[in-house]
């Protein structure tokens, strides 16, 4: 059986579209129409000087030699395979699909009571963090919001996983000022020589005995809201008379948020996905709702419980949203979260050194982004980076409108 094609001269069709754009009336000349005799079987028809990339055309051949479905089959029962093994790999699974965060196994504290192991001393501790790490972003915001930059020193890592020993941490610009190391897996293993486990961000180093005091972050921003490496009147995070809503609200958001969105994210089935997914928005729809009665999470000042919200919040709509499918509906279409993010996101920090970290030092947007979509590969194998959005697009910049920016109106005091 014989069919007909008709292909009009792409070039010349281009030139009169381009006059017709411009306004511009032209004589049309094309060269003559070529009908081309087919067969039924196949079909290629290329565009002039364009190479069309068609994979090993399998699917051309079914039916011929080997049944389509027995293709398609293969093709997703291999990839789903190796998807699983990568997924678990990167994130570890229970029985029933879903993310099981590993444990952390350096739990030390800085404390001021005398003999202490790791005791309270200015300029002694150093804080490896991640940019796109929202766990890493808490300890960061606690530097920030108690203004111990001046204290505790920084390094900044760079995710890679091609170039990292073990995890995905490597240190920018070549070797550890501190302890020497290429990655974050020298770090550990400088402190706990033939170390076997996940080598995670963050971590609180002590440069004195070069030893890790904890690599919990829940654990490190709750130390750094005790300690006072000066004396003086200090923004505290956890006050007392609220300790036991703040233990309330942190559960809840770790739960429904925090680890809400990368139980959505990392789940390798459906009913896992779909529980997270329930969790998740009767979460922040809750969350909505506190924030439409009070300015902050536990009333009129900022404590703990915002500062363990802010980060995920922050990466849900450039990240979250689409790569881990949290897309029922984003923090822009949550009119108090969005308006609360903004006010977070422009809060004093309590020092005038000029080279004081402030909130919005703590986390790069843009980089992000490029850090979730290109480095977890079992998520976004093709490794495009989204356009956005960016911290412009949400507008962070603009006025919050919820209440003084004044240090006094913003934090409680111990």
């Amino acid at each position: 059986t014989m069919a007909t094609s008709t292909c009009v001269d792409h070039a010349a069709h281009t030139s009169w579209m381009r006059g017709q754009s411009s306004g511009l009336v032209r004589a049309h000349v094309s060269r003559p129409i070529r009908t081309v005799p087919l067969r039924a079987k196949r079909l290629h028809c290329n565009a002039a000087g364009n190479d069309v990339q068609g994979g090993f055309k399998l699917l051309e051949w079914a039916g011929t030699l080997v049944p389509q479905s027995t293709i398609v089959k293969g093709a997703k029962f291999t990839w789903r395979t190796t998807w699983e093994a990568f997924m678990r790999e990167l994130a570890p699974q229970d029985t029933k699909g879903g993310y099981a965060r590993p444990k952390y196994a350096f739990t030390g504290t800085i404390s001021p009571a005398p003999g202490a192991e790791f005791p309270v001393e200015s300029g002694r501790y150093h804080l490896y963090t991640g940019n796109a790490c929202p766990w890493c972003h808490r300890c960061l915001l606690v530097l920030a919001l108690r203004g111990l930059s001046g204290h505790v020193s920084v390094t900044r890592m760079q995710d890679d996983a091609e170039r990292a020993t073990r995890g995905g941490w490597i240190m920018k610009g070549g070797r550890d000022p501190v302890t020497g190391a290429a990655d974050l897996y020298g770090v550990y293993e400088k402190a706990k020589p033939g170390y076997i486990g996940r080598c995670t961000a963050p971590v609180l180093f002590d440069k004195k005995t070069m030893r890790i005091v904890s690599n919990e972050s829940s654990d490190i921003v709750r130390m750094l809201n005790q300690v006072d490496f000066e004396e003086g009147a200090a923004v505290d995070l956890y006050p007392e008379a609220l300790r036991e809503d703040i233990d309330r609200l942190n559960a809840f958001v770790y739960n429904r948020i925090n680890n809400g969105a990368y139980k959505s994210g990392f789940a390798t089935t459906q009913a896992a996905y779909d529980e997270a997914q329930l969790e998740l928005y009767t979460g922040l729809d809750e969350l909505e709702g506190i924030l439409a009665e009070q300015r902050f999470l536990t009333g009129d000042r900022f404590t703990e419980a915002d500062l363990r919200l802010f980060p995920t919040l922050m990466r849900f709509d450039s990240a979250y949203a689409v790569l881990f499918k949290c897309c029922r509906a984003r923090i822009a279409d949550y009119p108090n979260l969005s308006a609360w993010m903004r006010d977070v996101y422009q809060l004093p920090v309590p020092t005038e050194a000029p080279d004081a970290l402030q909130v919005a030092d703590t986390f790069d947007m843009d980089d992000a982004r490029r850090s979730y979509f290109e480095q977890l590969f079992p998520l976004n194998p093709g490794g495009i980076v989204p356009s956005g959005p960016t911290l412009q697009d949400l507008g962070l910049d603009k006025p919050a409108g919820r209440g003084s920016q004044k240090l006094d109106d913003v934090y409680y005091y111990k």
